[in-house]
């Protein structure tokens, strides 16, 4: 299940699919849809998705149900937390199928974002740059992780898919570590283009990442629209 909105016209010129963290709802990111329109205009005429996840137990905390994309087995997130296979291929499938409802819409891969924040950042990183990338025209991660780091096998197209990556210096959550590991992994793997920012935070956002996040997801959609403007 997934939220859908739009603060612009009928024909969406992208869409910006970005998932919540552990324990949260679409709503605790729903104000996406407001606030990055009010920093880049043209954000008002894309689609925003706000897919939900599902609840399950998590094991760090004695299998506990709540929402999650996938199972956490240590705590805090560091480079050495192990993985959930299945859970993140599950997870991945949404962002798929996602995709694929906004390509029936008429909307291009390219003029998609994937982002999220925390386990949803982690997921949208996995979605993007694993073995079989969705193919979108970007990916942000807030405060989140790179998973599966020694199974990326990058094609071309997610090399050259651009991302953003935001996280907190002291994060005490998904640590700091985090950050420049998964760049580092990326990079290796042959991803091109990143944007990576730091912040005197913990597991959190700011209003100057959330500046360089509306940035970041107006150049992925509308890019290359400008640049032929300029040509013609």
């Amino acid at each position: 299940m997934s939220t859908t909105s739009r603060t612009g016209g009928s024909n969406p010129a992208g869409a910006l699919i970005f998932l919540h963290g552990l324990g949260d709802t679409p709503a605790g990111w729903s104000h996406l849809k407001s606030m990055l329109p009010g920093i880049c205009p043209r954000l008002a005429g894309i689609e925003y998705v706000f897919p939900k996840a599902p609840t399950i137990g998590l094991t760090i905390n004695g299998g506990m149900q709540m929402p999650g994309w996938f199972d956490l087995y240590d705590w805090p997130i560091g480079i050495s937390a192990r993985d959930d296979p299945d859970g993140l291929a599950a997870a991945v499938r949404t962002v798929e199928e996602a995709v694929q409802r906004l390509n029936a819409a008429g909307i291009e891969s390219k003029r998609i974002v994937v982002g999220g924040f925390s386990q949803g950042g982690a997921i949208a990183l996995r979605a993007s740059y694993g073995k079989k990338g969705v193919g979108c025209g970007g990916v942000a991660a807030l405060s989140g992780w790179l998973t599966m780091a020694n199974d990326l096998e990058l094609s071309g197209p997610s090399q050259s898919t651009p991302l953003f990556w935001a996280h907190g210096r002291y994060d005490d959550k998904v640590l700091f570590e985090q950050q420049a590991h998964g760049i580092s992994k990326l990079r290796a793997a042959g991803v091109q283009h990143i944007e990576s920012y730091q912040y005197d935070m913990g597991h959190e956002s700011q209003p100057d990442e959330i500046q360089k996040l509306a940035a970041f997801v107006d150049k992925s959609i509308f890019g290359d629209i400008a640049d032929a403007e300029k040509e013609l």
